[in-house]
C-alpha cells in the first residue's frame, strides 16, 4: 500500500538518500526544507519523480499537510552549522518537534524523531546504551544542539503518553556518505576535502578520541525499519555502526584511499568535544533484527569520490 510520507530536512545530506530509499519503495514522498543546510543540488534527481513533492518551509512554523508517516530530520547537524546560530537551533528541535507532533497528532500519522548520540554528551559510560541518561553541558557551545535533541525526545514521549500519538525515536550516532557538506566541519568530510585539496589534516586533541563510522544506507535501512517496526516498541534505539576508530585510524585510512602528501597538523579539542563515541546496538538487533553491514574503508570508497566530483566542479 502505497504511503504519503513526510520528510522534513529532506534535502539535506540524510534527508535527500531517504526521500530516494522512500520512492524506490513506492510511496508518495513531500520533501520540506529550508535550504539552510540542505541544498536543492541533493535532491535535483528526483524533482521530475511524479510521486515527489518539495516545499520551502522552516519547521519552527506550523505545516498544514495530509500523510501518513512524518520523518523529521529537520535541523543543523554539525557543529560549524549548529553553532552559527544557536537560538535558531534550539528553535528547530523544540518548535519543530511540537509542529511535527502536532501535524502527527491533527493527521493521525506515525511520527519518527531522528534524534542523535549527541544527547549522551561526553559520556561516562562505554559503550553507550539507551538507558543511559547521559553527561550534557547544558550551558555549553554545543547544548543548543544536544539539549534542543534532548528536549525534542521529551516531547516525544509527553505526547505519546497524553494524546497517544504514535511515535518512534532513533539516536543516530556519526554518519556518513555522498551528499555531505564539504564545509559542514565534520571529521569524515574535513578529512577527504583537506586530502583531496592537498592541505594539511586537522586533528583535534590527541586524535586518540574515537568514533564510530555508519554508512549513510545502513543507517537509512535502520530508520526505515524502525519507523515500521511494532506498535508499542517507541524507542528511543541506538542506530550506528560499534566499530570504533580514533581520529588518526581515521585519518590513516583516508589518506591511504587519496593518497598525496597531506601533514597531521594538532590542535586544540573544542569545548566539550566527547572523547569516546560508540553505540551498543543490542536493541536494535533484537527489536529490529538490523545491524550495519559497510565497513569504514568500504563506505568512503563511495564517499571520496563525491567529494572529488565535487571539488571538481
Amino acid at each position: 500500500m502505497t504511503q504519503r510520507i513526510l520528510v522534513t530536512g529532506g534535502a539535506g545530506f540524510l534527508g535527500s538518500h531517504l526521500c530516494r530509499r522512500l520512492l524506490q519503495d513506492k510511496n508518495d514522498v513531500l520533501c520540506v526544507d529550508n535550504y539552510f543546510t540542505g541544498s536543492k543540488e541533493n535532491i535535483s534527481d528526483l524533482t521530475a519523480h511524479p510521486n515527489f513533492e518539495v516545499i520551502r518551509h522552516d519547521v519552527t512554523f506550523p505545516l498544514y499537510v495530509e500523510v501518513d508517516q512524518i520523518y523529521n530530520l529537520a535541523c543543523p547537524a554539525s557543529p560549524i552549522h549548529y553553532q552559527y546560530d544557536p537560538v535558531q537551533t534550539t528553535k528547530t528541535s523544540v518548535h519543530g518537534a511540537i509542529n511535527m507532533l502536532g501535524l502527527a497528532k491533527r493527521v493521525n500519522a506515525r511520527i519518527l524523531q531522528a534524534s542523535t548520540s549527541e544527547v549522551y554528551g561526553d559520556p561516562e559510560v562505554h559503550p553507550q546504551t539507551e538507558d543511559y541518561w547521559g553527561r550534557v553541558n547544558p550551558i555549553g557551545v554545543r547544548a543548543c544542539y544536544d539539549e534542543g535533541k534532548r528536549c525534542a525526545e521529551t516531547l516525544f514521549f509527553d505526547y505519546h503518553r497524553q494524546h497517544n500519538v504514535d511515535v518512534k525515536v532513533v539516536r543516530i550516532f556519526n554518519t556518513y556518505g555522498p551528499n555531505m557538506n564539504p564545509d559542514d566541519g565534520r571529521v569524515v568530510s574535513n578529512f577527504i576535502v583537506q586530502a583531496l585539496k592537498g592541505d594539511d589534516i586537522t586533528i583535534y586533541g590527541d586524535g586518540m578520541q574515537t568514533r564510530s563510522f555508519c554508512y549513510m544506507d545502513d543507517l537509512l535501512a535502520g530508520m526505515v525499519v524502525m519507523m515500521n517496526s511494532r506498535d508499542g516498541f517507541l524507542g528511543p534505539v541506538n542506530i550506528g555502526n560499534p566499530k570504533e576508530f580514533t581520529m588518526l585510524e581515521l585519518a590513516e585510512e583516508v589518506l591511504k584511499q587519496v593518497g598525496g602528501r597531506s601533514k597531521l597538523v594538532y590542535l586544540p579539542l573544542p569545548q566539550d568535544d566527547p572523547k569516546q563515541r560508540k553505540p551498543d546496538i543490542s536493541l536494535a538487533q533484537s527489536e529490529l533484527d538490523w545491524h550495519p553491514s559497510v565497513g569504514l574503508a568500504d563506505g568512503l570508497v563511495d564517499t571520496i569520490a563525491y567529494f572529488k566530483r565535487v571539488l571538481a566542479n
